[in-house]
């Protein structure tokens, strides 16, 4: 069961807008997450342990929300918020303490615009509270014209492949549910797209898996998609990078020296790795005809 935490303040101004998710807030009405994915950027990094033993449920978000959401709104500071950054708001609990639905309610009161990101099929739940937002709230000017909607949904993935994310997102909904969840969501008419971070190198970033992503995605109607490559952290136990050289030794034996040469003293893929991955990105972002980022050039 997740632990009751009580918090001083929910929603949090970025500096400046993000340029992937197109964000100006974010809410995170839990902390630690349940889909306990090895490759969470959380785990070992300067944002500190992304344990799922160390759920917290912020009991008083609601109640803080709702006042610094009215004084933004007083100050007409409108601007999309992202639902969540740090965790994912449609945790398995979720379904009892219903903490993201209300905040969705809260959204759509002040009438700001929302950007839900998940790995979840439960947002299909509250897709009566994300229409009336995509309707009713006010954008920043300088996306009325550019994008004109207020809600947009994201769907993550590292892979569609029910055994790789067996092994990396052992929590997680299946891909096969958040396809049709994705599906759904275009059906009713909303913006939405994919997120497709991370890219799991040699495993889930090869040719032949990523031209299956691309034409999934593509044909499932997705307005987008955002990839990404992978960055690990940490060698303690918990961490996300002793957790995937712990998945890779086991599961893709044959991958450990390249591994061993691609983060032997980095966070992060090689600048020629990274190069290259982005150049195919693009290459088949016009191949498959979608676009590689939420607002069009």
């Amino acid at each position: 069961m997740p632990n009751p935490i009580e918090v001083k303040s929910v929603l949090n101004k970025l500096k400046k807008r993000d340029s992937w998710f197109i964000c100006d807030y974010t809410v995170n009405m839990y902390s630690g997450c349940s889909f306990n994915c090895l490759y969470c950027y959380i785990r070992g990094s300067k944002y500190g342990t992304h344990m799922e033993r160390n759920l917290g449920v912020k009991v008083n978000a609601i109640e803080r929300l709702e006042k610094q959401l009215a004084t933004k709104a007083k100050k007409e500071q409108y601007g999309f918020i992202v639902v969540s950054s740090a965790t994912d708001p449609y945790l398995q609990f979720e379904s009892e303490y219903q903490l993201t639905r209300q905040a969705l309610e809260l959204i759509l009161k002040y009438r700001f615009p929302v950007h839900i990101l998940t790995k979840s099929d439960l947002v299909l739940r509250d897709l009566d509270l994300l229409e009336a937002i995509d309707k009713t709230a006010i954008l920043p000017s300088d996306l009325q014209k550019r994008l004109g909607r207020g809600t947009l949904i994201t769907f993550s993935f590292s892979t569609i492949d029910e055994k790789i994310a067996k092994i990396f997102e052992p929590g997680a909904t299946l891909p096969a549910a958040r396809l049709a969840a994705l599906q759904e969501v275009k059906a009713r008419g909303f913006v939405a797209g994919i997120s497709m971070m991370p890219m799991i190198p040699w495993i889930s970033d090869r040719g032949a898996h990523l031209h299956q992503l691309f034409d999934t995605f593509s044909k499932a109607g997705a307005d987008y998609l955002l990839p990404a490559t992978i960055t690990l952290f940490g060698d303690q136990p918990s961490d996300s990078k002793t957790l995937i050289f712990r998945a890779v030794k086991k599961h893709y034996p044959e991958l450990v020296d390249r591994y061993e040469k691609l983060f032997q003293d980095n966070t992060e893929l090689p600048k020629y790795y990274r190069d290259a991955f982005h150049r195919k990105m693009k290459e088949l972002a016009v191949t498959y005809q979608i676009r590689d980022r939420i607002l069009a050039h």
